[in-house]
């Protein structure tokens, strides 16, 4: 079993910053990828970006690609998510996931943090 704890998030007006962090515990050596996913209310969880722990290669979807940045450090078992010009339809609970796979897709990650809301008001 793998443990992910999120931390940071909050509230910041439109074109702020926030970042949020996710510490991995426990058979780290299972993990071959992290990932942070958005979902809203009524919605799916939707793929924001992913990074290989392998050579630490990322991805983002469109929506925030440029704004976003996903990093890591393999040797704490953390990753990041900073996020700057962040606008109101960022608003989301925010969730970093590990799997075992370089997908976009919620149902191929093994395990999930406990979630951290970030409102951006405009």
């Amino acid at each position: 079993q793998v443990q992910l704890v999120q931390s940071g998030g909050g509230l910041v007006q439109a074109g702020g910053s926030l970042r949020v962090s996710c510490a991995a515990s426990g058979r780290t050596f299972e993990i071959y990828s992290m990932a942070w996913f958005r979902q809203t209310p009524g919605k799916e969880r939707e793929f924001v970006s992913f990074i290989s722990w392998s050579d630490y290669s990322t991805f983002y979807a469109d929506s925030v690609n440029g704004r976003f940045t996903i990093s890591g450090d393999k040797a704490r078992n953390e990753v990041y998510l900073q996020m700057t010009s962040l606008k109101p339809e960022d608003t989301a609970v925010y969730y970093c996931a590990a799997g075992r796979a370089l997908v976009t897709y919620a149902s191929a990650y093994d395990y999930w943090g406990q979630g951290t809301q970030v409102t951006v008001s405009s």
